[in-house]
């Protein structure tokens, strides 16, 4: 695995005989990779010729400072992984380079941003949008792929690639969940012990089967501080805090 950190250097590789004529997968993540993240590259390692993961923390869709700060970062780790997978190209590229507007040109979305995290998390998926159109012409990828975990996320990259006449396919995948059904996240190893105990309760209450206003009323009773439980698109979707942690989630209603 050969890992990039210059734009520079990338698209000069990008552009050269590596890449002719051969079928290239993406998986654009922020690092802090779990069994989730390897379910995608192993997809695209299957589906394609090339397979090049990002990892890049990206500011911009971050609304807490404090979030940004504490999100977990172990560099060494993570390409290890991607090595073992047998990924081909590690992107890592530096914020400034990302960003030399200093974010002055941006994507912005006019409906379904504004619902679910959108309203909570204000300018969140103008970053998403912004990072993943710029990782896009990046890589060039035939495929990318994404969890359905962020479902929201993926629904709103599939209509920007759609209505910008992108040439990448965006692919979902389903959501890989721990033994007691805890949605796989990165946030997930920053939940206290407690926390952790309590976690796969969101699940469960999304697939009770129970109006949404009961569900959230009952989150609230366990110790969750939910954002919001609604039903969009087929699924059930719910936010909610575990002390400083915000988990998300959502199933397909029966």
């Amino acid at each position: 695995m050969r890992t990039i950190n210059a734009i520079k250097s990338w698209r000069a590789l990008r552009a050269s005989e590596a890449f002719r004529g051969r079928r290239v997968g993406f998986v654009p993540t922020m690092g802090a990779l779990h069994a989730g993240h390897l379910s995608l590259v192993g997809r695209s390692l299957r589906e394609n010729d090339v397979t090049v993961v990002s990892v890049f923390v990206n500011p911009t869709q971050f609304n807490d400072k404090n979030d940004l700060k504490n999100y977990p970062r172990p560099a060494a780790a993570d390409a290890a992984l991607l090595r073992r997978a047998g990924v081909h190209y590690l992107l890592a590229p530096r914020p400034e380079e990302m960003y030399p507007d200093g974010y002055r040109y941006r994507v912005t979305e006019g409906a379904d941003s504004a619902l679910l995290c959108g309203a909570y998390r204000p300018g969140h998926f103008d970053g998403v949008l912004t990072v993943v159109l710029k990782l896009l012409n990046l890589v060039k990828p035939r495929r990318a792929y994404f969890g359905e975990k962020d479902y929201q996320q993926y629904r709103l990259l599939k209509g920007m690639a759609e209505a910008l006449f992108l040439d990448a396919e965006i692919v979902p995948c389903p959501i890989v969940r721990e033994d007691d059904g805890l949605a796989l996240s990165s946030r997930n190893q920053l939940l206290t012990p407690e926390h952790r105990r309590l976690a796969p309760a969101l699940a469960a209450a999304l697939r009770s089967g129970k109006p949404a206003a009961e569900v959230k009323r009952g989150l609230k009773k366990l110790g969750f501080e939910p954002d919001y439980v609604e039903d969009r698109w087929g699924r059930r979707f719910a936010a909610a805090r575990l002390g400083k942690v915000r988990l998300i989630d959502n199933v397909e209603k029966a």
